[in-house]
């Protein structure tokens, strides 16, 4: 299935306006989160082809929200790319069984991160 819309959820202004600005610009729709609770009810509203999910956020964590997500008949059907400044492998670990596709450490590099998502296609 090809991605034309991703949800980036991310509790920072900057860190959603620097991903947003790459997306756009490399052709992608894109829709904002600031919360693992918005996320949620972004997922079934929106029904973006991908989220990007940040883990450390006020109220419902990023680990929370993507496994809400992936356990939701409505949504399970969209990846989830953890995109966070954890970086140990015990929390790669730790999200990728709560039911994320892929795991990406922040700094993001944007060429790996465009090449991730070409890659559903």
């Amino acid at each position: 299935m090809p991605i034309k819309k991703i949800l980036v959820v991310d509790d920072s202004p900057t860190e959603r306006l620097a991903l947003s600005e790459v997306l756009v610009k490399n052709g992608y729709q894109v829709v904002t989160a600031e919360s693992g609770e918005e996320a949620v009810i972004k997922s079934k509203t929106e029904q973006p082809d991908l989220i990007l999910m940040d883990v450390v956020m006020p109220g419902t964590n990023g680990y929370q929200a993507t496994r809400t997500i992936v356990r939701d008949d409505a949504t399970r059907n969209i990846p989830v790319i953890i995109c966070t400044s954890k970086g140990l492998e015990t929390d790669k670990i730790w999200g990728m069984r709560q039911g994320a596709f892929d795991y990406m450490v922040k700094p993001l590099d944007h060429a790996v991160l465009l090449d991730k998502i070409r890659a559903f296609n």
